[in-house]
């Protein structure tokens, strides 16, 4: 599989995704070295709450979805975290990437790349598409933000498919952040320079592409 992402021209003015291409990772479900950290990124967004992001709920309205009913999951996560939960825990790959979502206040997705299948484009979904979500029922993303390889959509910045999940079986993983459009390279870099860093130290595995 070819490590390149395409961004269809409608998106464009709207989204500028980040993406690691990761492999030889080791994903533990509960890996008690994120407890400290995780602990210690609850702490800090309790003691001073960013706020929502206006750039990702303008990127929503910009497609037409209200993102008071159809929350980003950088959102999600802060309002999760905000009323004194802890950040849900899945597994390694899995709590990184929230644990910088909620940091960041950036979407992220994130992929096993040996669910997917051939080109990665994301674009606009199309009337009637959808897919199965994970824990939950189909997700709907005709006129939504969407990733699609062959098999048709399986990912967005509100909920991810059930296909292309990371389980403990992962070993190479798409993570994807749904950046808008405005953001600047430079934050987006040291996004993905700390999601990488944070990976490597604790689900091993190296970076082998990455796109800005």
């Amino acid at each position: 599989m070819e490590a390149r992402l395409t961004l269809a021209p409608e998106l464009a003015s709207i989204v500028r995704p980040a993406v690691l291409w990761w492999a030889g990772a080791v994903v533990i479900e509960h890996e008690p070295r994120l407890d400290p950290l995780l602990r210690d990124a609850e702490y800090r967004v309790r003691a001073n709450p960013p706020s929502e992001s206006a750039e990702v709920r303008t990127m929503y309205k910009r497609v037409g979805i209200d993102p008071t009913k159809t929350r980003p999951s950088n959102e999600a996560l802060l309002r999760r975290v905000r009323k004194g939960q802890s950040l849900p825990r899945v597994n390694a790959l899995v709590d990184i990437v929230n644990w910088c979502s909620v940091e960041f206040q950036l979407p992220y997705g994130l992929y096993d790349l040996a669910q997917v299948r051939g080109a990665v484009t994301m674009r606009l979904g199309q009337p009637g598409e959808e897919y199965a979500g994970i824990r939950k029922d189909a997700v709907h993303v005709g006129g939504r933000i969407t990733l699609v390889d062959d098999e048709g959509p399986f990912g967005n910045p509100t909920s991810d498919s059930a296909r292309t999940m990371v389980t403990a079986a992962t070993t190479d993983a798409l993570v994807v952040v749904y950046a808008p459009a405005g953001t600047e390279a430079g934050r987006l870099g040291h996004v993905l320079d700390t999601t990488a860093s944070r990976i490597t130290g604790i689900a091993g595995g190296r970076e082998t592409a990455r796109q800005l």
